[in-house]
């Protein structure tokens, strides 16, 4: 290896007697650099939406997540509760009680759920910093809203005159109808919006939350009855080992579930965004690397003088063609590599300075990962070292013998 590996840093080093050798060189190596910073920029952004997607569900969320196995609701026994705060890695959870209703203001009206939970339930969750403006009331009717609801209806805040009428279907009385909302067939709760949540447009429009008993009270359920109990594991504690733990004292009734697991077509769209783009610019890197190829063969045919005192001194031909396949791979990882710090360098300015904006006050998300690194890395070398052995095979001993 080295002699070849010799030659072909002199090689890389050397300038060819033909301007237009030169010139594609030159081209080639640039359109190396320019790929490889294209693709690490393009997977640092990918990384960075998708964390900036998945803070939504982190901040709304819990670690793990108890949902009834059949039907809406299940109950959890006085025993169970306390076998559940005694468990080991469970630093807290909380009760929760949803289901979808009507909301009326005056003379408007909107569909949304409303979701009843404990006084663990902010701890147990990131809900406080999802608080747009108000408070989470200090008084027995008091409820948080999302934001798109508050447009829909625009309910004032700490409006005690006058409070929102949530309406809830009473049990075997059927659904919701526009024909007879005012009659016995609904149960009806005030409630005085104190806050506003914003979180994303499709959570914004969904949920107003208020206490847990009140919804019971509204739903006509027992204060054993929930659909839903939410956990915080301890610093640590092993997510499987904990929804084991979780799953013996709750059995059969409940689906245990991580909260990558709730939302599991989130994940699976982002990962597959993300492969698609790697895989759209790879193609292009395919593409041209095809430069590469033609740049090697070039050479070949411009050191061909050289390449013939060189097997006439004893150099065989496969020694030859390690030398230019040498060559390739030193042009396409230095050009990647040259690429990467480039765009790890745009990358960095951007964490920095946050000169890219989405709006006046965010700036578009950008994530410095070193596996990132590693891929485009992989991804140059793997396609350098392809095509350099595809160029390097055009040389033949009918090439220096002539």
């Amino acid at each position: 290896m080295g002699f070849p590996f010799y030659i072909a840093k002199r090689y890389l080093r050397s300038k060819s007697s033909q301007n237009a050798v030169n010139i594609i060189n030159f081209i080639t190596f640039l359109v190396i650099v320019i790929g490889s910073a294209a693709l690490f920029i393009v997977l640092s952004a990918f990384a960075g939406l998708k964390t900036f997607s998945l803070q939504f569900t982190n901040v709304f969320d819990p670690d793990i997540k108890a949902i009834p196995t059949t039907g809406k609701f299940f109950s959890i026994s006085p025993e169970e509760e306390d076998a559940l705060s005694n468990l080991n890695g469970v630093a807290s959870y909380s009760k929760e009680l949803e289901e979808r209703v009507y909301l009326t203001f005056r003379e408007k009206g909107d569909l949304a759920y409303i979701k009843g939970v404990d006084e663990n339930y902010r701890s147990v969750t990131g809900i406080d910093s999802t608080l747009y403006f108000g408070n989470w009331g200090v008084t027995e009717y008091n409820a948080v809203m999302g934001i798109g609801i508050y447009h829909s209806l625009g309910v004032p805040i700490d409006n005690y005159r006058t409070p929102m009428q949530v309406l809830a279907p009473k049990p075997g009385k059927g659904s919701f109808s526009p024909q007879s909302l005012n009659t016995k067939l609904y149960n009806s709760l005030p409630l005085v919006v104190s806050g506003v949540y914003t979180i994303e447009e499709g959570l914004d429009k969904k949920y107003v939350i208020t206490q847990l008993h009140l919804v019971q009270e509204l739903l006509e359920k027992d204060s054993t009855q929930v659909s839903a109990l939410n956990f915080k594991l301890s610093s640590g504690m092993a997510l499987e080992d904990a929804r084991s733990s979780i799953k013996k004292v709750l059995g059969e009734k409940a689906i245990v579930l991580s909260r990558r697991e709730l939302n599991g077509t989130l994940y699976k769209m982002l990962n597959t965004e993300n492969l698609a783009t790697y895989l759209i610019f790879t193609l292009v890197l395919i593409i041209a690397l095809f430069n590469v190829v033609g740049a090697i063969i070039m050479m070949i045919l411009d050191k061909q003088q050289n390449s013939k005192t060189l097997y006439a001194l004893g150099t065989t031909i496969k020694e030859l063609r390690r030398i230019y396949f040498l060559q390739g791979v030193l042009v396409t990882s230095l050009g990647g590599l040259i690429g990467v710090v480039i765009g790890a360098v745009l990358i960095g300015s951007q964490l920095a300075f946050e000169w890219l904006k989405i709006t006046p006050s965010l700036a578009y998300p950008v994530e410095f990962d070193l596996l990132n690194v590693f891929v485009v890395l992989a991804t140059i070398i793997v396609l350098g070292l392809i095509s350099s052995k595809i160029a390097c095979s055009r040389i033949t001993k009918k090439l220096v013998a002539q």
